[in-house]
């Protein structure tokens, strides 16, 4: 499902909802809207409009959302999918996964969501149920950014290049450490699939580079040390400080964010304190390169990721 405006209707002014960057490079604060499945037409336009521009909205107070509204209004952004293609869902809500922080839903590590399967999502709404008083926030990062800021001749590496993204682990987790083998909690069953490394915004056409916490080695690369050193070369320009918006959240707080254009994770400051949020996914596509080549899922054994009805 795809809303856009004209051209000449964009601005951060029009109508009764207001977008507020909130950092150079992503991220943008709405006001003026109270989220729900019966908001008009053109206010989900300008909504999804301001997704692909800003990449990540913040909308604060939306008190009145419980998990089958925050459902409702998802779904005129999309299809929701179910919750996860391992995890349970929340009790009740197919479509909604309940990241507990104290059941180790924390999400400490840079991703795009869900990129181990053919068709990651294309955007997620996630909503603060409960929060610490201080610590937990989550930082998002702009990959088309930080595909744009690329030296020339390595823009050119990366459009070449495709990497395996997996939810095992002999898994690779790349960050400032350097790389870190884990045990994920979603080990019961395998997922591995093929996506360029630069994928092309089927919407907005811009270049964004595909990585991220899943992708685990680079297709054509046998020796392990020189994938990791690609991943992390790539990887590391996409985290950049300016690229990056951090969010404060508060119960009520609400952020909608294009999965094709961004990666995320949680700040792991807020020890055994309480965090809950609960995520719904909208379906995407399976990413195309720069080439026009799709994603390839590898790994047949698991199930689907379905859309739910």
């Amino acid at each position: 499902m795809s809303h856009r405006v004209p051209e000449s209707a964009r601005t951060d002014e029009d109508g009764p909802v207001r977008f507020t960057p909130v950092a150079g490079r992503i991220g943008a604060v709405a006001a003026g809207v109270r989220l729900d499945g019966d908001l008009a037409d053109d206010v989900v336009a300008l909504i999804w409009d301001a997704v692909l521009r800003h990449k990540v909205l913040f909308f604060r107070g939306q008190h009145h959302l419980d998990a089958a509204g925050q459902v409702r209004f998802a779904r005129r952004l999309g299809e929701p999918m179910a919750a996860h293609p391992v995890l349970p869902p929340l009790d009740g809500h197919e479509h909604v996964l309940d990241l507990d922080g104290a059941r180790g839903g924390r999400a400490d590590e840079w991703h795009t969501d869900v990129t181990f399967i053919e068709r990651p999502p294309k955007a997620a709404v996630l909503r603060a149920v409960e929060v610490p008083p201080h610590g937990g926030d989550t930082v998002w990062a702009n990959t088309a950014a930080a595909y744009e800021g690329l030296p020339a001749e390595l823009r050119e590496i990366a459009d070449r290049l495709w990497a395996v993204h997996s939810n095992r682990y002999d898994y690779v987790r790349v960050n400032a450490a350097g790389a870190v083998p884990r045990r994920p909690p979603s080990a019961t069953a395998a997922f591995e699939t093929e996506h360029p490394v630069v994928r092309v915004h089927p919407e907005t056409g811009k270049r964004a580079i595909l990585l991220g916490g899943f992708a685990r080695s680079v297709v054509g690369l046998s020796d392990r040390a020189d994938a990791r050193a690609l991943i992390r070369l790539f990887q590391e320009h996409v985290t950049r400080l300016e690229n990056t918006v951090r969010w404060r959240w508060a119960p009520g707080d609400v952020a909608i964010w294009d999965n094709r254009a961004t990666q995320h994770r949680t700040v792991r400051d807020f020890g055994d304190r309480p965090r809950r949020l609960h995520r719904v996914l909208i379906a995407g596509d399976a990413p195309v390169s720069v080439d026009g080549r799709r994603s390839v899922r590898l790994d047949r054994s698991a199930g689907s990721l379905a859309t739910a009805r």
